[in-house]
């Protein structure tokens, strides 16, 4: 089934709020250590209220111990660099992982270097980034719709 993993994340509501988002859609969430913050800080429990105890999440201890139990599967970056291409004309497979960037400094190039595909949101001009929480809902949204997840939720 079709996961969303987050590298290294820095600010608590955004992993509340990527909580609540994977909780009430039904996507397992990945939380790879270090995280800017601990996991009971109320910033994040603020964010995702009350269906942190419904989300389906793993915190690993880095991310070569993600990579090992993931290894076999498609890990997807969402990364503004070059080799990416836009989210919309990416083909999406149920076992994929979508894995979402450090909110400081996305990817470390040795960990980025092991994950072979790439995915961004196009931007204006001049514009660096998206939230990482926000960029992870799209390309997240995206999947669920060529993967037709949505239909499953409303049964």
């Amino acid at each position: 089934m079709l996961r969303l993993a987050l590298y290294h994340p820095q600010i608590p509501p955004n992993t509340g709020m990527l909580l609540r988002l994977t909780s009430a859609l039904g996507i397992s969430l990945d939380i790879i250590r270090p995280m800017g913050f601990v996991f009971d800080d109320k910033k994040l429990k603020r964010a995702g209220m009350d269906y942190i105890k419904f989300a389906d999440y793993k915190i690993h201890d880095s991310f070569e111990n993600f990579y090992e139990k993931y290894r076999e599967r498609r890990l997807i970056a969402l990364d503004i660099g070059a080799k990416a291409v836009p989210y919309y004309d990416f083909k999406y497979q149920s076992q994929d992982i979508l894995i979402a960037g450090s909110e400081h400094y996305g990817f470390l190039g040795d960990d980025l270097n092991k994950i072979l595909q790439c995915v961004k949101i196009p931007l204006l001009p001049n514009r660096r980034s998206l939230n990482m929480a926000t960029a992870a809902a799209i390309v997240l949204s995206q999947a669920m719709i060529q993967l037709n997840l949505y239909a499953q939720i409303n049964k």
